[in-house]
């Protein structure tokens, strides 16, 4: 059996342009624009409820708003051991994310389901759909701190004992599976200065952000703060059992 290749963007199915012309001008006939039915889309796959939106309100508030201490003294190792195995399930973090974020996986024989050879991951920062095979190109798929590492050290993690930060950096509450290449360009970054490129994916995203620095006791910079609460403004509530998610609407 071949391994799974990655798609090259040349190689990926498209959609004849006669459907692309009807795809838009539908959209448009209904008031809303493509952008906005593909956020609508994105957010109907990560629903949000309107007690999710209440609660991370509520956090958001309760956060304390300070500007950022110096990077003074950060380095990736003051967070223990990279992808430590704190759950002592007999696997590291990293293939644990691995293992909950990719589907269709493939298991290196003898590792008791553990180590990760290929998975399909459906991206939530830009919505592509990354085949991940161990190797010289495992890179293409990475693993996310929501919150990062260094933006934590900056608001109030350098006041924590080298245990609780070796916690905090293996909690699968702040680890997705992600676009490499995304999670580059994130880098550090808060919800200030970086959001996913999928907008339908934001709200979770910075809710995610709220519910983990709330958990930690981290603060948030006004920008950050600002940024937050502009998002949760625009997110978009999960429609009541039974009823019909409305582009746009």
């Amino acid at each position: 059996m071949h391994p799974t290749r990655p798609i090259l963007p040349e190689q990926r199915r498209r959609l004849p342009r006669a459907v692309w012309v009807l795809v838009l001008v539908g959209a448009v006939a209904l008031g809303v624009g493509l952008p906005a039915w593909t956020e609508a889309a994105d957010a109907a796959r990560y629903p949000v409820t309107a007690e999710d939106l209440a609660t991370g309100r509520a956090a958001l508030d309760a956060l304390a708003v300070k500007g950022r201490a110096p990077k003074t003294g950060y380095d990736r190792d003051e967070f223990g051991q990279a992808w430590a195995d704190v759950d002592r399930n007999g696997c590291d973090t990293r293939n644990d994310i691995l293992r909950r974020d990719l589907t269709a996986l493939t298991f290196k024989p003898g590792t008791r389901d553990c180590v990760v050879l290929r998975g399909t991951l459906a991206d939530p920062y830009g919505g592509e759909v990354i085949e991940f095979e161990r190797g010289p190109r495992s890179s293409e798929v990475q693993i996310d701190h929501v919150v990062a590492l260094n933006d934590a050290w900056q608001k109030g993690a350098q006041q924590w004992t080298p245990e609780v930060r070796e916690a905090f950096a293996n909690d699968p509450a702040n680890l997705l599976a992600v676009d490499g290449p995304l999670n580059q360009k994130k880098g550090a970054s808060d919800a200030a200065t970086w959001l996913p490129p999928r907008s339908g994916y934001r709200c979770v995203y910075v809710l995610r952000q709220i519910r983990v620095k709330a958990a930690y006791g981290l603060w948030v910079t006004a920008a950050e703060h600002d940024a937050m609460d502009r998002q949760l403004d625009r997110c978009r509530v999960a429609p009541a059992a039974g009823s019909t998610l409305t582009p746009g609407g």
